[in-house]
């Protein structure tokens, strides 16, 4: 780490901020048809950068799904490649009037910069461009950009683009910015991630909907089966009650409960769920959640029994979990465990892996010391709850890589919520331990040839 290198990422992060501002500004959400056109726009404006940064080799690949870039700076003679990964597609606002500023208007408020992608994951776009900035566009080692446009969907053509564009990824470092860091200004690498499974559950209980008066009591309404049915899926004190789910060896971290309890801003009263170790409940561990009903709204209610209900039902699993055998169980679990012998249909949803990432051998030693030094804090090693399916591809199609999951995200930054935002300090230091990891990257081979 040099203080030249400081103070070039330092003096490039103004112009860093306005691009990615720009980025933010292009409601680029995967998982929405009518904003499909705005994926393709934040490719072009993606690629634009880097054509600014003269890259000789930019691809836009599509294999059936949202696109993708791929983008090389060949490597010197003798140096290693290093991939560097995020994505520029984003998640759905949510209600409008929730947020305290427009989403897609990139709006700063003391150091935190807000709006929807902005850390997750144009922020990961941000860092590698001021990193590839600080060599002019001429890195010391190989870069290959590895832009994605799906990942909040699951990344459904991912293997695809893995197996058709093997060569072209091949790389002997992979760097993926799209988790978090353990506190605002105290980096770390995670080392295991939680994989992801969904369904659509639907229950059936009448050929018709029944005036309340006349037939409540006696026969059962759809509505109130389901969420008997969704009630089964925890026992009491939280933890998932779904038999046959696999939990990761225990974490070593300490996670506070009233550290976690204030970043999920809890309302008074209310408590944590599960039992154990925090570190193992949201790293290691199964958990459920309901994320949508279809049911008749309050607006248009009346006084019927509804003949059918459905629910869209998330399940994050631990890091060794086979997604296949995960699904199965909820599904056997949601049929089984059916109220008064209610229809209960199941519609597999998507399913991704998680993983666990090994922190050890030189480029493992190398990255703890460049990001301990430009955040000035030790790096922490840590999990992630969330799912980032694409690290296990990653391991599968190229074992021999060095894996390094990072990111600039923070517990205030709010990824898929309200208020979304980025910590513009540890932007800053982002950028420097990722332009640092380069230049060390070929110091170390330049050391083992000399």
């Amino acid at each position: 780490m040099t203080d030249d290198l400081a103070a070039r990422v330092s003096a490039l992060l103004p112009g860093v901020v306005e691009d990615l501002t720009a980025l933010v500004a292009i409601p680029s959400v995967s998982s929405l048809p009518d904003r499909h056109a705005d994926v393709e726009r934040a490719v072009d404006a993606v690629s634009a950068l880097l054509a600014d940064l003269a890259c000789p080799d930019i691809q836009v690949v599509r294999e059936g799904g949202q696109p993708a870039i791929i983008a090389r700076f060949p490597a010197p003679e003798g140096q290693p490649t290093v991939c560097l990964y995020a994505h520029l597609d984003v998640q759905p606002t949510g209600d409008l009037t929730l947020w305290s500023s427009a989403p897609f208007e990139a709006t700063q408020r003391g150091a935190r910069l807000y709006g929807r992608g902005v850390v997750d994951d144009k922020a990961g776009i941000a860092v590698h461009l001021a990193a590839l900035r600080a060599f002019g566009g001429k890195p010391p080692v190989g870069v290959t950009l590895f832009i994605e446009g799906e990942e909040e969907i699951g990344s459904p053509t991912l293997a695809d683009i893995l197996a058709r564009h093997s060569e072209a990824l091949a790389s002997d470092v992979f760097v993926i910015c799209d988790s978090g860091n353990w506190l605002v200004g105290t980096p770390a690498f995670t080392t295991a991630l939680r994989g992801l499974v969904d369904l659509v559950v639907q229950v059936d209980t009448l050929d018709h909907a029944l005036h309340s008066g006349q037939f409540g009591g006696v026969a059962p309404d759809a509505l109130t089966t389901l969420i008997r049915l969704l009630a089964t899926l925890h026992d009491d004190s939280g933890d998932v009650a779904v038999a046959g789910l696999a939990q990761a060896a225990p974490f070593a971290l300490d996670y506070p409960a009233e550290r976690i309890a204030e970043e999920a801003g809890l309302l008074p009263g209310v408590q944590l769920i599960g039992t154990g170790p925090i570190a193992d409940r949201v790293w290691g561990r199964p958990a459920i959640t309901v994320l949508a009903l279809d049911a008749t709204s309050v607006a248009d209610a009346s006084n019927t029994l509804s003949p059918t209900a459905r629910a869209k039902v998330s399940m994050r699993i631990a890091p060794n979990q086979d997604p296949a055998a995960a699904l199965e169980a909820l599904r056997r679990h949601l049929i089984e465990h059916a109220p008064f012998g209610a229809n209960v249909t199941v519609t597999d949803g998507s399913t991704g892996s998680g993983t666990s990432v090994a922190m050890a051998g030189p480029v493992a030693d190398l990255a703890r010391d460049v990001y301990s030094s430009a955040f000035r804090n030790p790096v922490v090693e840590m999990g992630q709850g969330g799912s980032i399916p694409m690290v296990a591809d990653f391991q599968r199609a190229y074992p021999q890589a060095q894996i390094l999951v990072t990111g600039v995200s923070d517990p205030d930054s709010r990824m898929h919520g309200i208020d979304e935002s980025l910590d513009l300090i540890d932007l800053e230091a982002a950028s420097l331990a990722e332009a640092a990891l380069l230049q060390g990257l070929a110091d170390q081979t330049s050391g083992r040839s000399a």
